[in-house]
């Protein structure tokens, strides 16, 4: 009995915080089948209360990602999980032919989202038209921003980099691009996001092992206050730079 009511204790507390916390996504499933998951254990999302409406802004925070490409290869989905449509010869690549043709994917460029995407048409993702055999019209390129971009391994087939990309960013798409650039072809074949905004997945990813109510209500603690940290140092740095540029225009 005392156990129960502790849960129930723990889940009226939980129902009480507004804000939103990060999780670890395991390598396969998708991030529908994880928010799945979790419902599934708490009947709760990942963005609680008002931390739903915090979760768009989230997203067009700054992203780091390190990934593993393969050489040789292009599949369907730009990724591991898809059909192989296209292969071709890597010899020709050396390091130093990969980490110049990286110069032309960093700062301010054009780029296309995949086919298979969560971005929607008509009102549906464009993934899921596809796996439908549905007629789905390719987005236009469009403007994102790559702050940071290395090679952090190169053992061909395989190239490890890291990225740092602002939202609306597709390392998918990065690859795919990369590995025509070096005139062969590419895909990614694993991708692990080690940062979004102020989030970072070693110091505060929920491992699933600790999807327990009692876990999230200190991460949703923890990681609202850094949101909230993180929010007031933008616009400290925001007003000082509005200043400095006042002072600079009277001078």
């Amino acid at each position: 009995m005392a156990a129960g009511s502790g849960s129930i204790a723990l889940a009226e507390k939980l129902q009480g915080l507004n804000g939103l916390f990060a999780i670890h996504k395991k390598k396969g499933p998708t991030s529908a089948d994880v928010l799945n998951l979790l419902k599934t254990k708490l009947l709760k999302v990942v963005g609680i209360g008002k931390g739903t409406k915090m979760l768009s802004g989230m997203l067009s925070c700054s992203k780091k990602y390190t990934t593993v490409g393969e050489l040789g290869k292009a599949t369907d989905t730009l990724d591991a999980l898809g059909m192989v449509t296209e292969e071709q010869s890597y010899d020709h690549i050396t390091k130093d032919d990969l980490e110049s043709a990286l110069k032309k994917f960093a700062g301010n460029i054009m780029q296309t989202p995949p086919l298979y995407s969560a971005l929607k048409q008509n009102g549906q993702r464009l993934s899921c038209l596809v796996k439908k055999g549905k007629a789905v019209e390719a987005k236009p390129a469009r403007p994102v921003v790559v702050f940071s971009l290395s090679v952090q391994d190169y053992n061909p087939p395989l190239f490890t980099l890291n990225v740092e990309c602002g939202g609306g960013f597709y390392v998918r798409s990065l690859v795919n691009d990369l590995g025509k650039e070096l005139s062969s072809c590419a895909h990614v074949k694993e991708l692990i996001r080690t940062k979004q905004g102020p989030f970072t997945l070693d110091e505060h990813a929920l491992q699933e092992e600790n999807w327990t109510i009692d876990e999230i209500v200190k991460a949703v603690e923890s990681c609202t206050q850094l949101v909230s940290s993180d929010a007031a140092h933008k616009k400290l740095k925001t007003n000082s730079q509005e200043i400095t540029e006042q002072v600079e225009e009277a001078d």
